[in-house]
């Protein structure tokens, strides 16, 4: 079972308003994709009036199965028109590979970092 004391990091950038950033665990499975969801969902739902761009950086997440796919797809489901979603992941990693298998970087624009993930 996976343990992470502080499953996700979150950002708020005050230079870009409306615009969250939340890092992801190392690890995204089973055992913890739906607490990451319901954290997801509460740091959107405290910013609803003014959140614009949700940024998953899963630049740290060096192992995501089936779980880390629906976690993606169902923040996008949900938070679409209302805000955006983008994902941070590093180009020859586990996460990006697993977004690309799945076709889920058909309806989620997936970065290599975070800085082009912010560009407008």
């Amino acid at each position: 079972m996976t343990f992470i004391p502080n499953p996700c990091e979150l950002r708020d950038l005050r230079d870009l308003p409306g615009c969250t950033v939340i890092a992801l665990p190392p690890e995204i499975d089973l055992c913890n994709a739906e607490g990451l969801y319901h954290r997801i969902m509460s740091a959107a739902d405290a910013r609803a009036d003014r959140l614009r761009l949700l940024v998953l950086d899963l630049t740290g997440t060096h192992f995501m199965d089936s779980q880390g796919v629906r976690l993606v797809d169902q923040v996008r489901r949900v938070l679409q028109p209302r805000t955006r979603v983008r994902v941070v992941a590093a180009p020859h990693g586990v996460a990006c590979r697993v977004l690309e298998l799945t076709g889920v970087r058909r309806d989620v624009p997936v970065y290599d970092n975070l800085a082009e993930a912010l560009e407008r």
